[in-house]
């Protein structure tokens, strides 16, 4: 990194605006931005766009071909400037929310249709290695969940942190810092909550 200001980019994961997931990335900001860091911030909620995949249809397209989603589908406007955003930023911070084992259905449609051939990985023709083009950067996420975290771990071998890890930041290049998961949401105290609330400010302190 050189001395100028770290970019971080916050995407606020939850398809309802207001929530606890909004008040943790707003703490992550203010830390951030305390420290000097320069902020881009998206809220799921705000994005519009096709939740439809239907599968890429060159596995080995170039750059060129970033701007293309879902058979062939242009992205909107909304994804691509999820990508710039991405693009952009020296660290990235997730917050979402943990339904039936993973994010919910919109946020991992931005993933399936923004994550695209050319822009997040490349495959190799032969064998089975891949290009991972986001490499560089750090992330940190955050995931809510009504699941105590512990038991998500004991019973399930917690889905949600390996999946968001290994085969979303990882698998694109990006070197994870903080995989956290924070519940029981629906049996968290307003003390609890603020403890959150405070953690994730100085999150955002370390990740500028």
């Amino acid at each position: 990194m050189s001395n100028s200001a770290k970019k971080i980019f916050i995407w606020v994961a939850h398809p309802k605006a207001n929530t606890l997931n909004s008040g943790i990335a707003d703490a992550y900001a203010a830390g951030a931005a305390r420290q000097g860091a320069e902020i881009r911030r998206m809220d799921l909620s705000d994005m519009a766009f096709d939740l439809n995949f239907e599968g890429y249809d060159d596995p080995y397209a170039d750059n060129t071909k970033a701007a293309v989603g879902s058979g062939g589908k242009a992205l909107e406007p909304d994804l691509l400037q999820w990508q710039a955003n991405m693009r952009w930023a020296d660290h990235v911070m997730i917050v979402h929310p943990y339904w039936w084992g993973a994010m919910p259905t919109k946020a991992k449609a931005v993933l399936d249709r923004a994550l695209t051939p050319g822009f997040a990985f490349k495959y190799h023709q032969r064998g089975v290695k891949w290009d991972k083009l986001l490499e560089g950067k750090t992330a940190d996420a955050i995931i809510t969940s009504d699941t105590p975290p512990l038991l998500d771990t004991l019973l399930y071998r917690s889905p949600g942190r390996r999946v968001i890890k290994n085969q979303v930041l990882d698998f694109c290049g990006i070197k994870s810092k903080n995989i956290l998961q924070w519940g029981s949401v629906k049996l968290a105290s307003d003390k609890k909550i603020g403890r959150w609330i405070g953690k994730a400010e100085k999150l955002g302190a370390l990740a500028a």
